[in-house]
């Protein structure tokens, strides 16, 4: 749907804000989307925008009424395993699980389908099936020693769920891939790792600053005791 030009203008301006605060200030993202939505809301990259913003804000019925509304404008099936979310979200884990196993899933390119098991994994944790979210989990994907942008996530959640089963030796090992593969830090993995391993982190910037509050303290009492002589 085309837009006036002076409107167009207004629309995309809200939308690069959503775009710029969405991470650090989601709640300021979805201000901006809400603007854009009462200016354009039958353009679908306003609806799927206004969607992720209410989702950043973790309000899962709204987001999914935007998603929904997204993908009958476009046809396209990319929004699934974020739906998917939605319903988790809204404590519904069947309906993800359900979602997981619908045509949609087949149309998706391999992120999408990655996205989309992760989420059913996700369902499968929801309803206590600790076991079952693993078995979700293992997939060509995760066995390939290839790197891609989904690959740091999927070896999280792999040694998440190891991890929430009792496996702590398999965990480990899944931790120290997901540190191979997460250059960019988008996970704390080498956190959980150090934590497996026992390694506890010292302040030592906190550390410096006690030391020398305390030789502080411990001048001012020989002054006091200076003057008293």
């Amino acid at each position: 749907m085309s837009l006036p030009k002076t409107l167009a203008e207004d629309v995309a301006r809200n939308l690069v804000m959503v775009a710029r605060l969405i991470d650090e200030d989601p709640e300021q993202a979805y201000a901006y989307a809400r603007i854009a939505l009462r200016l354009a809301s039958r353009v679908a990259a306003v609806r799927e925008a206004a969607g992720f913003a209410a989702y950043a804000t973790q309000k899962y019925a709204e987001a999914l009424a935007e998603f929904r509304a997204a993908k009958r404008m476009t046809g396209s099936v990319e929004l699934w395993p974020v739906m998917a979310d939605c319903e988790r979200g809204l404590g519904r884990p069947e309906r993800a699980m359900a979602m997981a196993g619908e045509p949609e899933v087949q149309k998706l390119d391999k992120a999408g389908q990655v996205e989309m098991r992760l989420v059913a994994a996700g369902a499968r944790r929801d309803m206590g099936q600790i076991d079952a979210a693993i078995v979700t989990l293992q997939s060509s994907e995760l066995a390939s020693n290839a790197v891609h942008p989904w690959t740091p996530r999927l070896r999280y959640a792999y040694a998440d769920a190891l991890l929430a089963a009792g496996r702590e030796d398999e965990a480990r090992e899944w931790f120290a891939k997901t540190v191979e593969a997460d250059k960019d830090g988008s996970t704390d993995a080498s956190d959980r790792l150090a934590e497996l391993d026992g390694v506890e982190f010292v302040d030592a910037l906190g550390d410096d600053h006690d030391d020398a509050d305390e030789a502080a303290e411990v001048d001012a009492d020989d002054e006091g005791s200076a003057d008293k002589a």
